[in-house]
């Protein structure tokens, strides 16, 4: 049997202790006004990998018509996205190390209109691996501009209004949750056929019908792609403010040595549950709306938005609560509230289902953040590897979604897959409960304070 260690060493090795350098906020130039137009361009990334990331609802059951895929198959998207995320959490950070905040958003812009325009030849060649492909290489762009856009985003500019132009910025994101599904599912689920018209074709006829139907992501994407190349050449031209960089700590001995914090653990196997649970709700609507409430694609996907704008109210509600409320108190609350829900959401029929779950989406809205600060609290020089195992941790996104296909399909009722985030949110309450306690000496020596919450 081959040594487990034999591939942990070389990784190790990388990671070993280094000088890590702190970001500083940016001086304020003479003329405010230079900064306004950078600010706009790196706004505008969060409402781009918004807008990408909430298209892939629409493409779920546009392509599962298209290829006849079942529910599981149709999950492989989720899964294409996520695994991305967790490939290119290394990778990004050190293009942000070696090139700079500026040419890391330009190589991420480039990396993303690639994997856009690869939608073209992968409707012509009418090949699901293929839209596979394209989706993990956008994903894979969509991590680079996350890593760099949001600690850019909080240091550009006056130190005093860092959180009010993150949380700005941020909104875009929940403003693209709103808007990708309902644009989506005009553009491209709009132009398919009904089962009924499907049923009378010819088998010939049926699979030109079904190709035609692929082929409607063409436009959308070709247009993205063109956008992305231009907003590229803009940040490539522009200059932004430079950071400010002063040696702040030595780093922890390595990415393993920071799991001997029991709180970082439970951290990051919360995340993963979190991330899934996410997923599982907001990719699976369409497909779960249209089956448990009997409404069509096109109103699912209004409704998708909906749900979007439930996130985006619950976000700032419980960054409001936690002034009064401690966080991981209310990350338990919204947990077994949730638990709730998804109880309504396996049993109940009709509308009530629609709205269950726009309620899920409002009380998961903060799990994210409030994890993530949970989870690295008191970790010192193992800060920037715990936060690295965090955000490794999303890959749950592309394993958690398969689960709920495999239970609804084994059922045969989409419904039953929400017994999936119901035990994801049991563990996100445990964590809520227990599991974020500090339990190392140095650990005790850092104070969280819930204002950091994002």
């Amino acid at each position: 049997m081959v040594n487990p260690t034999f591939f942990v060493k070389p990784i190790i090795t990388y990671l070993k202790p280094m000088q890590t350098i702190a970001p500083q906020p940016v001086q304020q130039p003479a003329n405010k006004t230079s900064q306004l137009f950078p600010v706009i361009l790196v706004t505008s990334l969060f409402f781009l990998w918004g807008f990408a990331h909430n298209l892939d609802p629409i493409l779920i059951p546009h392509l599962k018509r298209s290829f006849t895929l079942t529910t599981v198959q149709a999950t492989l998207i989720d899964s294409a996205v996520f695994a991305a995320y967790f490939l290119m959490a290394i990778p990004a950070g050190i293009i942000m190390k070696k090139y700079g905040y500026k040419w890391g958003i330009v190589i991420g812009l480039l990396i993303f209109a690639t994997g856009s325009f690869l939608f073209i030849p992968a409707a012509n060649t009418q090949l699901y691996s293929f839209f596979l492909i394209a989706l993990f290489i956008i994903a894979c762009g969509l991590t680079i501009l996350e890593t760099a856009a949001n600690p850019y985003m909080s240091t550009l500019g006056d130190p005093k209004t860092s959180v009010l132009r993150l949380n700005f910025a941020q909104s875009f994101n929940g403003l693209a949750a709103a808007m990708a599904p309902a644009i989506g599912a005009r553009i491209i689920l709009t132009k398919g056929h009904t089962d009924a018209e499907l049923s009378t074709m010819t088998e010939a006829a049926k699979k030109l019908a079904l190709a035609a139907e692929a082929a409607s992501v063409k436009t959308p994407y070709f247009i993205l792609g063109a956008i992305l190349v231009v907003i590229a050449i803009l940040f490539s031209i522009i200059k932004l403010p430079k950071i400010q960089k002063t040696e702040e700590h030595v780093a922890g001995k390595n990415i393993l040595h920071a799991f001997k914090h029991k709180h970082l653990s439970w951290g990051v196997a919360a995340q993963f549950f979190y991330v899934g649970a996410q997923v599982c709700v907001f990719s699976l609507f369409i497909l779960y709306a249209t089956k448990s409430a009997g409404i069509s694609e096109v109103k699912a996907a209004d409704y998708l938005g909906i749900c979007g704008i439930a996130f985006l109210i619950g976000r700032f509600v419980g960054t409001a609560l936690n002034v009064v409320i401690q966080p991981q108190k209310l990350l338990a609350l919204y947990a077994i509230i949730n638990i709730a829900l998804c109880l309504v959401a396996v049993f109940a029929h009709g509308m009530i289902t629609v709205y269950t779950v726009i309620g899920i989406c409002f009380f998961m809205s903060i799990m994210f953040p409030t994890i993530f600060s949970l989870g690295i609290k008191g970790l010192g020089g193992d800060t920037e590897f715990g936060s690295s195992l965090i955000i490794m941790s999303i890959v749950g996104g592309a394993i958690l979604p398969r689960f709920f296909g495999m239970v609804g399909e084994s059922f045969n009722n989409i419904q039953y897959g929400y017994i999936v985030p119901l035990i994801c949110f049991a563990v996100i309450a445990v964590f809520g409960l227990s599991g974020y306690k500090v339990t190392s000496k140095t650990d005790v020596q850092t104070a969280f304070d819930p204002g950091n919450l994002g």
